[in-house]
């Protein structure tokens, strides 16, 4: 399968398409200022104990505070709060364990009033991102991944990913995990370390401890809140988990993003490198490479298949719930169990392609097409977990039940990726009216005049729908109406074409990209 993967950013937020044959499969969006992403560890202090949940709300900074469930301390505890203890007097330098003696589990059946105390100081990991009105969720059990391994401290266990099924395999990296591994540091092996050599596991290790000395170091001077250790940027983290040898393209249009992705794809995969490329059309990236269609065509509550068939994607805070439909496909044939189980099969495919490109968590409930043939509805099952077998989150999959009825949990550890595909008129704002448009062109010029002339801006590029930006820049080269305004203000002014744009939209942008809000 061919994989690409497509990296826009702009001066807010840096966008990551997923692309399996040219096909997108999963999209995300990541705000250049968010401050809270799954794996970032923080010094928190406890706020308040809530005795009847047996769980304490924690300020890590957010405007909401973290919840913290007694489950989520993790048996290593008592451990963590040791070396925090230790740390804070100048002890452990090297940020080792060699020397530290591990405390015992932290008791299950225990009471969060009996470990924690208000204004307590602790350190924590985040486990999901806020959604919604509420605030992080957060964990004692810290872990730091690596792109071959996941390293834990406080515990000396090894474990080898479940997806690894040879027995052969998993005995050979539990003995070299196991001979190369730091003392009182556990070891997770993923299943991107099948078949990899020693030298490579042993780099990630030592790279893992290097990030946990930096923790040590932070800690011993911290004061609630504050980040000790942040995870990588959302395109790093996707290539940690995700890249192999499989991907054909990373294209990304910004050169610094284009130099941080190129020096660690050189870093983890030498070889690869040069699938790394700047991207300098003129076109947006997205554009270029379909992907605004196909986001527009893919979210939203109606999602079109072939030969008529959609589905029907609705949320509520509890659950989502997707309804399978055969629209004009049941005139096809005249069987109505096998039309049921072609068109079953169909919305079994995109609906797992769905869940990974919306992100959507928690429960999911499907209603497909009626089937009375038991073999149909095994078929089903078994072609919606081959289907969600790619899908990196956790997931669990029932039996159809007796109503054609198929429900999915599946983690749920950031917001649901929404989008609003349906548009508010950008000429008349959703009033029905707008102006004349003899007058569009000098309402252009006027805000160029202002961004030029006003806000003394170096240059600026207006973006518009096809049709207006021929308009702007038809003629010879000094008789098109761009060319005029460039004289008149002297100051450099681009019109560039965007396809996705309403025929009376335009923006402005500035030297640096980003949109000039007037």
């Amino acid at each position: 399968m061919n994989s690409e993967l497509i990296i826009d950013s702009s001066a807010s937020e840096v966008q990551i398409a997923l692309l399996e044959d040219r096909r997108i499969v999963e999209f995300n969006s990541e705000k250049k200022d968010n401050s809270f992403s799954v794996g970032d560890i923080y010094l928190g202090r406890v706020r308040k104990i809530m005795p009847g949940l047996n769980a304490a709300f924690v300020d890590v900074g957010h405007d909401k505070d973290a919840f913290l469930h007694y489950l989520d301390l993790s048996p290593q505890y008592l451990s963590l709060m040791k070396f925090t203890k230790e740390v804070s007097a100048g002890g452990h330098r090297d940020g080792l364990l060699n020397n530290f003696t591990l405390e015992k589990d932290l008791d299950k059946g225990g009471k969060v009033g009996g470990v924690l105390s208000a204004n307590q100081w602790l350190p924590v990991q985040i486990a999901k991102e806020p959604i919604s009105t509420k605030g992080p969720r957060i964990t004692c059990d810290l872990s730091m991944a690596g792109r071959f391994v996941v390293m834990v401290p406080f515990t000396n266990m090894v474990s080898v990913s479940q997806k690894i099924k040879s027995s052969e395999e998993r005995n050979r990296l539990k003995r070299i995990v196991s001979s190369i591994k730091p003392q009182n540091f556990g070891i997770i092996i993923r299943t991107v370390a099948e078949g990899k050599k020693t030298a490579e596991i042993d780099k990630d290790i030592r790279d893992l401890l290097s990030k946990w000395a930096s923790f040590t170091e932070l800690l011993r001077t911290a004061k609630p809140p504050q980040m000790l250790l942040g995870e990588m940027n959302r395109t790093s983290t996707i290539l940690r988990d995700m890249f192999n040898a499989g991907f054909s393209s990373i294209v990304v249009n910004d050169q610094v993003v284009f130099e941080e992705v190129r020096s660690y794809i050189r870093s983890i995969a030498p070889e690869q490198e040069e699938i790394v490329r700047f991207y300098k059309g003129k076109v947006p990236v997205f554009e270029h490479y379909g992907i605004d269609k196909q986001i527009k065509s893919v979210f939203g509550k109606t999602v079109n298949m072939q030969n008529g068939a959609y589905l029907i994607v609705e949320h509520t805070e509890a659950l989502h719930v997707i309804d399978v439909n055969s629209g004009g496909r049941s005139k096809a044939g005249s069987d109505q169990e096998n039309n049921a189980l072609q068109v079953n099969m169909m919305a079994a495919k995109e609906i797992a392609r769905q869940l990974r490109l919306r992100d959507m968590g928690g429960i999911i409930v499907i209603d497909f097409i009626d089937m009375h043939s038991q073999q149909h509805r095994k078929e089903l099952f078994d072609c919606i977990r081959t289907e969600m077998k790619r899908d990196r989150a956790k997931h669990t999959i029932l039996p159809p039940s007796k109503f054609g009825l198929i429900q999915i949990t599946r983690q749920r550890v950031r917001p649901e990726t929404k989008i609003i595909t349906a548009e508010k008129c950008p000429s008349c704002n959703g009033t029905g009216e707008i102006k004349a448009s003899i007058l569009i062109t000098d309402d252009i010029k006027n805000n160029i005049r202002y961004i030029l002339v006003e806000q003394n801006e170096p240059t600026v590029t207006v973006r518009v729908h096809p049709f207006l930006a021929a308009y702007l820049t038809k003629g010879l080269f000094y008789s098109s109406v761009r060319h005029k305004w460039q004289r008149e203000f002297k100051k450099k002014i681009q019109v560039e074409a965007v396809g996705s744009y309403q025929i009376m939209e335009y923006h402005y942008f500035g030297q640096n990209g980003e949109e000039i809000l007037l």
